[in-house]
């Protein structure tokens, strides 16, 4: 043979090699970014689980999975970046060893198709990344005939180890690490799959979106009063009080008008015209 299998590396051993590789690289200033699982359990949510399930549905993958299962728990996957289209690792085996998975984008028709489909059962952004959608949707999305989840046509694996199998022990670990960080950042498979998950959302709101509008642009005030608990009066028009009236200037010299109340002065008592008899 003109290779030969590299001895084995106990755990412990490979553990404190990825650390030392992540200190290195870090103090170079090279992000990384290891898969670190909490217990034995790959992925807890809804993107993680059905990532996984996929890959182990398929009969091409069934005896290289364990293996890698048993790597990336051992957290023997150094640095996993997720591109679009790409992931790419680095794993710690009895050397370090780089792994480049390459993910087909989905195509347009499916993607038009897929989102024609889930129209109107998808309510918001984060229901969608939480996996909070009915079984219906669900099963659009995880289906292997139109779905979102790459079928083994679609993903080409390549390792630097010897190991000629197409899917190697460190390429399992690698894909079982894109569940894991799916756990936490749902968002990365649609980059991963070059589509913009906001699509979905748009596609099942966009007939309600119009409705919407009209109806905020047209709320009555007994709507607002509703919504916010409190009582809105009627302005009276006939209750109101006059606005008082500006006071006018006068010219200078001119002597002050008296005060509208004030008592007028009885005019003088005209003295008798001579010939006119007194009474």
């Amino acid at each position: 043979m003109w290779f030969a299998f590299r001895p084995y590396v106990p755990v412990a051993k490979r553990r404190a090699q990825a650390a030392r590789e992540v200190e290195k690289r870090r103090k170079k200033g090279q992000a990384v970014s290891p898969v670190v699982l909490e217990g034995r359990t790959i992925a807890h949510t809804f993107w993680g689980k059905a990532w996984c399930d996929n890959l182990e549905s398929y009969s091409d993958y069934e005896n290289r999975l364990p293996r890698g299962r048993t790597y990336v728990r051992n957290g023997s996957v150094v640095d996993l970046q997720i591109q679009p289209g790409k992931v790419t690792a680095l794993v710690s085996g009895s050397e370090l060893y780089k792994v480049s998975i390459t993910i087909a984008p989905l195509p347009e028709k499916q993607w038009r198709a897929l989102k024609s489909r889930c129209a109107g059962q998808i309510g918001s952004v984060v229901e969608l990344l939480q996996g909070q959608m009915s079984q219906g949707v669900i099963g659009l999305v995880t289906s292997h005939d139109g779905g979102l989840f790459p079928r083994p046509v679609e993903i080409k694996m390549s390792c630097s180890c010897p190991d000629w199998a197409g899917m190697c022990k460190h390429v399992a670990a690698v894909l079982y690490g894109v569940g894991a960080r799916l756990d936490h950042q749902p968002e990365l498979f649609f980059r991963l799959r070059k589509v913009d998950h906001l699509e979905l959302i748009e596609e099942a709101v966009s007939g309600a979106g119009k409705k919407t509008a009209t109806r905020k642009k047209t709320l009555a005030e007994a709507d607002v009063a509703g919504v916010f608990g409190i009582e809105l009066a009627e302005p009276e028009a006939d209750d109101a009080p006059p606005a008082p009236a500006k006071p006018k200037r006068r010219k200078a010299g001119t002597p002050a008008a008296k005060p509208a109340g004030a008592p007028r002065r009885s005019p003088k008592a005209r003295e008798p015209r001579k010939g006119e008899a007194e009474a």
